[in-house]
């Protein structure tokens, strides 16, 4: 056998499941968890902004920690129009959708972008903050109080 050539595409082995966590996502997925389309994606990665591989089945796939950076690079949220400082860094800008309340207690759900949040908290601080729907609000995520969930495998 001779060397392979310059031009030559690397050999694709398959990986263990146990080797990598990280997944290969295909066009149409990615497309989904951006919330583009399939033409768009092929877009950014006909410019280069997606680096994309090929697969065992010789599809075109993108790494998933690529994908998470390029995510990133691409979220623009919604300016905070609190002006408040505070510790917590997970600011979802929305608007109030819905108001459920009782004597005491209070759901509240937000629209922020493609996210729908649901808050509980007392009727009275509902009504001190003025939350009905329409209100443009600003949910505040604590970390502390996040729970991340992968899909079963």
């Amino acid at each position: 056998m001779g060397q392979p050539s310059a031009n030559a595409a690397p050999e694709l082995r398959p990986v263990p499941p146990y080797a990598r966590l990280v997944a290969y996502f295909r066009i149409s997925e990615a497309a989904g968890l951006l919330a583009v389309s399939d033409d768009t994606v092929r877009r950014w990665v006909e410019t280069g902004k997606l680096p994309v591989h090929r697969d065992a089945s010789n599809r075109q796939v993108i790494d998933g920690v690529a994908l998470a950076q390029f995510a990133r690079a691409q979220a623009q949220a919604a300016p905070d129009p609190s002006g408040v400082g505070r510790s917590a860094r997970n600011r979802l800008v929305g608007l109030v959708t819905a108001v459920q309340s009782d004597r005491v207690m209070a759901q509240v759900e937000m629209q922020c972008g493609p996210h729908r949040i649901v808050s509980l908290m007392s009727t009275e601080a509902v009504h001190e903050l003025g939350l009905e729907p329409g209100v443009l609000a600003v949910a505040v995520i604590k970390s502390t109080n996040v729970v991340v969930e992968t899909p079963a495998r």
